[in-house]
């Protein structure tokens, strides 16, 4: 079925207001109704974009709590105060660098939807698990710990599949194998809710740029890409 685009940029700790300027300014010349387009700087230069533009904003990351004493933490309506709509949850470098668990990642996302935000839930494989074979039994366990529970939750969602080995390496996985991994996804997600399944948005994300978008966004199952370094360029 046809589904509409969405190329959702992860600046991650990067950017500047300048970047902000030139990026809404480049994005201006866009029209395409086919395409939605989404920008998730640091959460400092969320209220740097201004309110009439073609784009979203999405947050890198949110807490599973309302609101409290957790010093550093940004909540769900923080993030939409500031402009945002949609929230990446699970991304590897959180997972792995700030010791997120599948059980947090499930109440992150909860949480979201919660609020009225988007989540852009992450999941993915390392180097070694891909070594293994185990692409599939990693993907479905992140995947089980979040909408086993709470499948209702999926069609509310948007699923990014992001290869821990090609993420800021150079190194993207063939049209070919993230259609394999997708269709997988896809094929997972129906245990949960079919009709949500067929229609949720599965993104790429792992070294995409503009050399091998085209080809990625060919594949049935590849409905846009969640992309780093390159979205740092305009």
């Amino acid at each position: 079925m046809q589904r509409t685009w969405l190329i959702a940029a992860n600046w991650k700790m990067n950017g500047s207001a300048a970047l902000v300027d030139e990026m809404t300014s480049v994005l201006a010349n866009i029209t395409n109704s086919q395409l939605q387009l989404l920008l998730c700087p640091p959460a400092t230069l969320l209220c740097r974009f201004k309110t009439a533009r073609n784009f979203a904003l999405g947050g890198q990351t949110l807490s599973h709590e309302v609101s409290g004493a957790y010093t550093g933490e940004l909540s769900a309506a923080l993030l939409q105060e500031a402009g945002a709509s949609y929230v990446i949850v699970g991304h590897s470098e959180r997972r792995t660098l700030n010791a997120e668990s599948d059980e947090l990642v499930a109440a992150k996302l909860a949480r979201a939807v919660a609020a009225g935000l988007t989540p852009i839930l992450c999941v993915g494989e390392t180097q070694m698990q891909r070594q293994q074979e185990k692409t599939q039994q990693v993907i479905a366990r992140q995947l089980d710990a979040v909408y086993a529970s709470q499948p209702e939750l999926l069609a509310k969602s948007v699923i990014a599949y992001e290869p821990i080995w090609a993420i800021g390496t150079g190194e993207s996985a063939t049209p070919e194998l993230a259609q394999q991994t997708h269709a997988f996804i896809r094929q997972h997600l129906t245990q949960y809710d079919a009709a949500a399944a067929a229609k949720v948005k599965l993104l790429y994300g792992g070294s995409v740029n503009a050399d091998n978008c085209s080809a990625l966004f060919m594949q049935t199952d590849i409905d846009g890409a969640l992309v780093g370094g390159a979205s740092l360029k305009p």
